[in-house]
C-alpha cells in the first residue's frame, strides 16, 4: 500500500481538506495502517486529482480563508478497489523502545524503569485512541481492523508488565557504565542477542 491509496481509503468514507486526511493519517485513526508523513499526503493528493481520483471544491469556512475539500471520484473508488485485491506486503515492526531493551542490562536501572514508563504510557494512549474508535465502529470489517490492534496493544502492555523484571534486573550481569568502560575490541564486547 501506498500514500495514495491511504488518501483514496480516507476520502472513500468522506470529503475532506488535506489537513484533516494529515490528521487522520499521521494521528487519527488511520495511523496504525501505514508510515506516512505531512510531507507525503499533499503530493499524493495533488497527484490524484491530476489522475483525476480526487475532485476538490472550494468552500467559504466561518470568516476564514476558503477551504480546498477534496472528494473521491468513480474512478477513484475503482482505483481504490482495485488496489485492495492486491496482496498485502508483510506487516513490519520497528522499535527504537526494543533496541533500547537490547541493550538494558549495561544500562542503570533508573534509565530502564523511565524507558519503561514511557512505553506503557504510549502504548496505553494508543489503546485508549483505538478503543474510543472501535466504540463508534459502525461496520463489522471496522471493528475487526480497529479490535486487532486494540488486542495488539493489550498484548504489548500485558508483555511488558508480566517481564520488566528482565530488564531491570541486574543479576545476569553488573552495570557497566559504557561512558567510563570501554571494552578493548569490538570483539570482546559482542554478545549474543
Amino acid at each position: 500500500m501506498n500514500t495514495r491509496t491511504l488518501c483514496l481509503g480516507i476520502l472513500y468514507f468522506e470529503d475532506m481538506t488535506g489537513y484533516e486526511i494529515n490528521k487522520l493519517a499521521a494521528e487519527g485513526r488511520f495511523n496504525h495502517f501505514m508510515e506516512t508523513s505531512y510531507g507525503s499526503i499533499y503530493p499524493a493528493l495533488n497527484k490524484l486529482t491530476e489522475d483525476g481520483l480526487v475532485s476538490w471544491r472550494q468552500e467559504a469556512h466561518d470568516g476564514k480563508p476558503t477551504r480546498k475539500i477534496y472528494a473521491l471520484t468513480e474512478a477513484g473508488r475503482d482505483a481504490l478497489f482495485s488496489a485492495l485485491q492486491e496482496e498485502p506486503k508483510a506487516d513490519t515492526f520497528k522499535s527504537e523502545f526494543l533496541f533500547i531493551c537490547l541493550y538494558s542490562r549495561y544500562l542503570s536501572e533508573q534509565h530502564m524503569e523511565t524507558i519503561l514508563n514511557t512505553q506503557l504510557a504510549r502504548l496505553a494512549e494508543g489503546l485508549n485512541r483505538l478503543s474510543s474508535a472501535f466504540e463508534i465502529c459502525e461496520h463489522n470489517s471496522s471493528k475487526f481492523a480497529i479490535g486487532y490492534g486494540v488486542a495488539l496493544h493489550r498484548a504489548a502492555i500485558e508483555y511488558i508488565k508480566l517481564h520488566d523484571h528482565l530488564l531491570t534486573d541486574k543479576d545476569e550481569a553488573p552495570f557497566v557504565n559504557t561512558a567510563e568502560a570501554k571494552p578493548n575490541s569490538v570483539k570482546e564486547e559482542h554478545r549474543e542477542i
